[in-house]
């Protein structure tokens, strides 16, 4: 009983939930404005399109590979869809909503058949398939912002689900958007959890060989975990035009990094069948809230990014020391059950 409960206290998400609580203690003592339900708000809309992609992110890694495309895939999306909203006048949003999960599925197929067929290794094609398609949406499609929207994007916008207003007088409004990313949680959590295909893919990250001989059909598995790392990589992009209002062909261009680093912080193995919904939501949280709040305990801007390097250090370094050590604790333990 008191391995059991140790185990759990000590599991990476306990870890990341007390950093988290203990960042929360100290700058709700600076400044006790951020206990205000407006953080709250504000932190949601930071982590909103982030955690679209990692949990994207966490999948592939967990299946024991890797993509670095989701960018590059989510730019063009976003822009080819808005681009076509534009020149068209298309006011139907479901219809570019589903424009832009089709760019997002193609590329994801594209760098399943990569990885499968031509058995090359996913960091290699999915950086390639970032450099052409970051580099043949600025050629072919076009390199200025897009401010002017159509009315059907503008209009989504401004739909929330609710406004909240301070004690100064000021508004903050949660977005309906906010319910994609829950959604998109208790979807990826349910086919982890009870479905052939998630058991397939833990299976196939832990040992690819095992995995095709108990049976898994290791190909279709892979297809299934880019093609929607980038159906959600376009969703996701274009859920960021709308927020932002504007369409910029390299907005999104540099955030691989930070993705993959909350999810390796969450918890998941980045050598692959491991990871877990509600570590890569802590993950994400923990980046948002350095990212966005550590101004509010004195930090200069300029300072902030070498502290989310540092977290991400820490974080990376307390996971692979703790798989290392706990891997070498269950080793003796089941030696000393042999000798016994």
């Amino acid at each position: 009983m008191k391995q059991k409960i140790l185990k759990t206290v000590t599991r990476n998400e306990a870890i990341v939930t007390y950093i988290i609580l203990v960042l929360c203690i100290l700058i709700s003592l600076k400044n006790p404005a951020f206990l205000d339900a407006s953080t709250g708000i504000s932190l949601s809309r930071a982590m909103l399109v982030t955690l679209i992609f990692a949990l994207c992110e966490m999948v592939t890694i967990v299946s024991g590979g890797i993509d670095v495309s989701f960018p590059a895939v989510a730019s063009l999306a976003l822009y080819a869809t808005s681009m076509l909203a534009v020149t068209l006048e298309i006011n139907n949003v479901f219809l570019l909503f589903l424009v832009a999960g089709t760019i997002g599925l193609a590329c994801g197929i594209i760098n399943g058949l990569l990885i499968v067929k031509c058995k090359i290794y996913p960091l290699i094609a999915t950086l390639g398939m970032s450099s052409v398609i970051n580099g043949g949406t600025l050629a072919f499609i076009g390199t200025r912002e897009l401010s002017s929207l159509p009315a059907g994007m503008d209009k989504l916008s401004r739909t929330f689900l609710f406004t909240y207003v301070n004690k100064q007088g000021i508004s903050y409004s949660m977005t309906i958007f906010i319910l994609v990313p829950i959604i998109l949680s208790i979807l990826v959590f349910l086919i982890l959890r009870y479905t052939v295909l998630g058991r397939g893919i833990y299976a196939v990250g832990g040992d690819e060989n095992a995995a095709r001989i108990a049976g898994f059909n290791v190909s279709w598995i892979k297809y299934c975990v880019y093609g929607f790392s980038g159906l959600f990589a376009g969703i996701g992009g274009f859920i960021y035009v709308i927020l932002m209002r504007q369409a910029n062909p390299q907005v999104l261009m540099g955030e691989e990094m930070m993705v993959i680093a909350a999810v390796v912080i969450g918890g998941t193995k980045i050598t692959g069948g491991y990871g877990t919904v509600i570590g890569t939501i802590l993950g994400v949280g923990l980046i948002a809230l350095v990212e966005n709040n550590l101004i509010m305990l004195g930090v200069p801007s300029h300072f902030q990014t070498f502290m989310v390097g540092l977290i991400i250090v820490l974080g990376t370094s307390i996971t692979a020391l703790r798989e290392k050590y706990g891997s070498k604790a269950v080793r003796r333990q089941k030696n000393h059950e042999d000798l016994d």
